[in-house]
């Protein structure tokens, strides 16, 4: 299965699966379905309300809603619809970081010819070949979908290598760190140790290094696991 690697606020990246067809269709109904329930709603209103006989109203009233539904929605709810929201699925750029409004207006664009001229025929098909879950427009605009799946939360007083009462601290710079730091150290760990992604873990060891002064050859993993093991040893005294 294809991944997205995204950066979190705590400049941590955490792999995404890329979001299914199906779950792309699925959003996609709930979206049409919101419109057509606004339309219906509408149209009932302007029966009541017969004296409304402006063309320019019926224009702004029924196309516009329609044709900058998803662009809007996708600017102002962080690359969602309310489609996307409850298939737990996101609009991302390549590289893990938040679209900008051009890669939105792209995708929008391109949305209006795969959906409006070959009725989503040929965004199927290019989301099945792409190998990323990319319709053509996320191709040209450089984003994906990818399904929000629940992340594990560490924080710094997880347990995550228990010190005992004779534990002797191998780095007593520890004392210097704060909770956040062991917090970024912890994620840094489960994502080289759930995703196979060294990354944030090699990062964490050389930022840990040069905060703390400490020179050693011990291996990156090794010498945050001991990095933690002493700032539990020395915040539970």
């Amino acid at each position: 299965m294809h991944t997205i690697q995204v950066r979190t606020a705590q400049n941590v990246f955490i792999h995404y699966p890329v979001a299914s067809v199906a779950d792309r269709i699925l959003a996609y109904l709930i979206d049409i379905l919101i419109l057509a329930l606004y339309f219906i709603g509408l149209i009932a209103l302007l029966i009541v309300h017969i004296g409304i006989d402006k063309d320019w109203l019926l224009i702004v009233l029924f196309a516009i809603p329609y044709l900058f539904y998803s662009l809007a929605f996708e600017i102002f709810m962080n690359g969602q619809t309310p489609g996307k929201r409850g298939m737990n699925i996101q609009v991302v750029r390549l590289d893990g970081s938040p679209p900008t409004v051009g890669n939105y207006i792209i995708r929008w664009l391109f949305a209006l010819v795969e959906f409006q001229l070959f009725s989503g025929v040929i965004a199927i098909l290019t989301i099945l070949i792409s190998g990323k879950g990319q319709r053509l427009g996320d191709v040209v605009g450089g984003t994906a979908v990818i399904k929000l799946i629940p992340q594990e939360e560490i924080t710094g007083r997880s347990v995550f290598v228990t010190a005992d009462e004779t534990y002797q601290p191998t780095f007593s710079q520890v004392i210097a760190l704060q909770e956040q730091d062991v917090e970024l150290i912890q994620q840094a760990l489960e994502v080289n140790r759930s995703h196979d992604n060294p990354k944030p873990m090699l990062m964490a060891a050389e930022r840990v290094k040069t905060l703390l002064g400490i020179s050693t050859d011990m291996p990156p993993v090794k010498f945050l696991y001991t990095i933690i093991k002493d700032y539990n040893h020395y915040a539970s005294r």
